[in-house]
């Protein structure tokens, strides 16, 4: 079984083909085949390899399921004795991206 593993928006994701994963917000469209070459480590069943940084020819290639966005964070501020409370939310936009092929460089 080939895996990879990628970074897109400042963190990493483990792609394997067939999985359905999220990731941040991409700019494409649903349908889109969209494709990662910041290849960190890479597995073609037999061996893995590592890249310093990155592994040249790798690449992830998904396509673009669709656009959404997260569950409600909600962030509340408070001081005591002071009458001081802030309440916030926050809904992190991600993009769900089905992997379609690892190619291992």
């Amino acid at each position: 079984m080939s895996y990879a593993i990628f970074t897109t928006g400042g963190r990493q994701f483990r792609a394997e083909p067939g999985v359905t994963i999220r990731v941040p917000l991409l700019d494409a469209k649903p349908g889109d085949e969209v494709s990662f070459d910041h290849v960190l480590i890479a597995s073609d069943g037999k061996e893995v390899q590592s890249g310093k940084p990155h592994i040249k020819g790798a690449k992830v290639t998904a396509e673009v399921v669709r656009h959404g966005k997260d569950k409600k964070v909600r962030i509340f501020r408070f001081a005591r004795r002071t009458g001081y409370r802030r309440h916030a939310g926050h809904r992190q936009d991600f993009t769900e991206i089905k992997i379609a092929d690892v190619k291992v460089g």
